[in-house]
């Protein structure tokens, strides 16, 4: 081989080198690239996840406390007309009590 051919493949060797060692160089580059994208999204699913905890207990609370007043009003509603139904049930007991102990002593009295 002459001189001129031996450098000529000599730099070829260089070349085909040094972009070897570049590709190896960007094969790293991608995998850290890789590394901290994996990083960044995990921290993005933390977040998001934190979020929607936080929004759906806020949501929970909501509905939550809707439920305790609607409860607390209908359980108002139905104390009050209890309340007015042991009033009517009083008065008729009053109204119709000295007949009720006329009735039952003219039961006694007959038997």
């Amino acid at each position: 081989m002459s001189s001129m051919e031996e450098s000529k493949v000599t730099g070829i060797i260089q070349s085909l080198t040094g972009l070897e060692d570049d590709l190896d160089s960007l094969n790293s580059k991608v995998a850290e690239m890789k590394k901290q994208l994996s990083i960044k999204a995990q921290t993005e699913i933390d977040t998001l996840l934190e979020k929607t905890r936080e929004m759906a207990t806020k949501e929970a609370e909501v509905i939550i406390n809707t439920s305790k007043e609607k409860a607390k009003t209908e359980s108002t509603k139905i104390s009050q007309e209890g309340e007015a139904k042991l009033s009517e049930t009083t008065s008729q007991i009053d109204t119709n009590f000295d007949e009720a102990v006329r009735h039952v002593v003219s039961t006694v009295l007959k038997a």
